[in-house]
């Protein structure tokens, strides 16, 4: 017995390797600090946690529908309306075993060989895995810091062929913060509404987590055209501390949602029903703190950025949302440690990061943009305080 030539196209989650491998050092005694997990340090809130507990005092641990309780739906159609102005029916609405099974739903179910998929890198290391596992073939397009790690309309038209099916645009990003305006998603949309045959997958997972009074926006919502061939993906593991729930939910064509439904019935069947029954509170309940954690984690934004653009060698953006930095290592790359180890890759440095300071990241070479790593900046201030002048010694400490 042998893999499947599918499995074998794909590799385990660097990301999710480097959070595994913070929890063996922790449990060994080490006293590493882990900046590679995307997780809110937040608790998910009480009210939340309320309606899943008297959702199982009230029974409600059978088989759901297979793509989403009706209650669930109904909130997920009134989030779009209220906070996209996008107007959804149910039968337009998918749910997920969270966003990461929303995007495997959607590529498996529509992919034939050879069709192609249009991802900007930086890219969420999970794109491209997901693409070939189902027989796509990922197009990459380097979108780099010098245009703010954002797709410009001509590198999206010169990507284009007779074989793209879907390009995926996720904003805020996961690994970069980068966010589109407005007018920057309509110029893209200028581009797609030539090219009738390509579909939008509109990773929104970070809607909430935006800086500086910057205002978020999503394809469909500009670019109305478009409507019928997006896909608009959401969930609530980051904006409502929710990781572990595993809850995401998408918006898009009845047809495309029926086919999704198909493949979702012979794989996981219904999202957990106490779990969906946490999210429709989520949904509907207050929406207030989450521009209170916004707000926090702007100042750790800040904190991080200044202290990182003090290290030598390293440049880092200012993120316009999510939790994570991108910083730029081109400064390091050729010196030595003080082992005498030459640093030739981002994936060196952040080997050494690990084993000399003690601090965890993940290489760029994992989201298709290198030489960088990605920091993820929810932990408290003083973790984060802490790591940045470790950081900071092991770069001084390059030679």
């Amino acid at each position: 017995m042998q893999p499947s030539a599918a499995l074998v196209r794909i590799k385990p989650s660097p990301t999710l390797a480097i959070t595994t491998r913070v929890q063996e050092l922790k449990r060994a005694g080490v006293d590493v600090i882990g900046l590679g997990a995307g997780e809110p340090d937040f608790d998910t809130p009480d009210f939340i946690k309320d309606a899943a507990i008297q959702a199982i005092r009230d029974g409600k641990t059978k088989y759901t529908n297979v793509d989403g309780t009706p209650e669930l739906k109904t909130a997920i159609v009134a989030k779009f309306a209220r906070d996209n102005g996008l107007h959804y029916t149910p039968d337009q609405i998918t749910v997920n075993v969270g966003g990461k099974h929303t995007l495997f739903n959607a590529m498996v179910a529509t992919l034939d060989a050879g069709d192609e998929v249009v991802i900007p890198a930086p890219y969420w290391v999970s794109y491209p895995d997901v693409v070939l596992f189902a027989g796509g073939t990922p197009v990459f397009v380097a979108a780099g810091a010098s245009q703010g790690y954002k797709l410009l309309p001509e590198q999206l038209e010169a990507a284009i062929t007779p074989r793209t099916k879907w390009v995926i645009l996720n904003s805020p990003s996961n690994p970069t913060g980068a966010a589109y305006t407005a007018a920057e998603l309509k110029a893209l949309g200028d581009v797609l509404e030539r090219h009738p045959h390509v579909w939008i997958f509109a990773d929104d997972m970070y809607e909430h987590i935006l800086y500086d009074g910057f205002e978020f926006a999503t394809i469909a919502q500009v670019c109305p055209s478009l409507y019928e061939r997006t896909l608009t993906a959401n969930g609530c593991s980051k904006a409502y501390a929710m990781t572990g729930w595993r809850i995401g939910y998408a918006g898009g064509a009845s047809w495309l949602i029926k086919a999704m439904a198909k493949l979702q019935s012979q794989s996981t069947s219904n999202p957990c029903s106490i779990a969906q029954a946490a999210a429709t509170a989520a949904l509907n309940g207050d929406q207030s703190f989450l521009k209170d954690w916004a707000r926090i984690f702007q100042g750790r934004r800040d904190l991080v950025v200044s202290m990182l653009n003090q290290a030598d060698g390293i440049t880092c953006p200012r993120p316009q949302g999510a939790f994570y930095v991108y910083p730029e290592l081109s400064g390091v790359i050729g010196k030595s440690t003080p082992a005498g180890k030459l640093i030739d890759t981002d994936e060196a440095f952040v080997g050494y990061l690990l084993d000399d300071a003690k601090v965890a990241a993940v290489q760029g070479a994992a989201f298709g943009l290198s030489p960088a790593m990605r920091i993820s900046y929810a932990t408290s201030d003083a973790l984060l305080t802490e790591a940045c002048q470790r950081i900071q010694t092991a770069c001084a400490n390059l030679r």
